[in-house]
């Protein structure tokens, strides 16, 4: 049960029908476990905290750097040199003291990475290598854990849903072949700050609706952002039956 004060910072989704009060209470009693707080992982933290999803789990091995400033708005200038997932955590604290934050300042893998994403109600991957990310993708498909999964660089964008809940389902790897794949980054290539900003609060939205039953997800879907045009394509995504990762073999 909510409390006043739950009920008058929560009011503004409540009253929408889509969520009300049973949608409100099921962010509240959601855990998101985020991997990667960089330009995709800050405004995820920083809508999901607003939103009220009562834990946060935050991973990242790295530290605050002047150059990430430009894009990662959950770290500000004093928080150079501070590790990422610590600087996030205080930015969260300011906006909701009413959830619960917890922080890992480590790279995870194997029975580490198996565990986080088997004890979350849902993952965000907002990482930046395809090594990382086929990793958490088999992470999920074995516990079972739906993924919210997005990537961004330069003027470009994308963004997706995969449930292994839904046997219908593709997972990442039905999208992307783990070998022979091209490894971009930022700090190779660049990033205007707001193309990570719309593919980070996209995916906070794709958690939402997960986690309450809104709407249509992306699942089955790759949403590409074109943001020298401010054009959007949508790619329907089938379930690859021979995927090593997800497939009936």
């Amino acid at each position: 049960m909510m409390n006043d004060e739950q009920l008058l910072r929560y009011s503004r989704q409540i009253m929408m029908p889509e969520i009300e009060i049973a949608g409100q209470e099921k962010l509240l009693s959601s855990r998101v476990l985020v991997i990667g707080m960089g330009g995709l992982g800050c405004p995820v933290a920083i809508y999901l905290a607003a939103a009220g999803v009562g834990e946060l789990r935050l991973v990242d091995d790295d530290q605050v750097e002047l150059t990430n400033l430009q894009r990662q708005i959950a770290h500000f200038e004093s928080d150079v040199g501070s590790a990422k997932v610590d600087s996030a955590a205080r930015t969260l604290g300011q906006i909701n003291s009413g959830i619960n934050v917890s922080t890992l300042c480590a790279r995870l893998d194997g029975e580490a990475l198996d565990a986080e994403v088997a004890a979350a109600d849902l993952v965000v991957d907002a990482t930046d290598n395809f090594a990382t990310r086929f990793a958490i993708n088999r992470a999920c498909v074995n516990s079972q854990t739906p993924l919210v999964s997005g990537a961004a660089i330069g003027l470009s964008g994308q963004i997706s849903v995969f449930d292994p809940r839904d046997e219908a389902s593709p997972c990442y790897r039905c999208l992307y072949r783990e070998e022979g794949v091209e490894e971009q980054s930022c700090a190779r290539t660049g990033v205007l700050a707001p193309v990570v900003g719309m593919i980070g609060t996209m995916q906070a939205l794709e958690a939402v609706k997960m986690l309450t039953g809104l709407g249509e997800s992306l699942c089955g879907r790759l949403l590409i952002l074109d943001a020298a045009t401010s054009s959007w394509r949508e790619l329907r995504l089938r379930r690859d039956p021979a995927c090593p990762c997800c497939g009936d073999g």
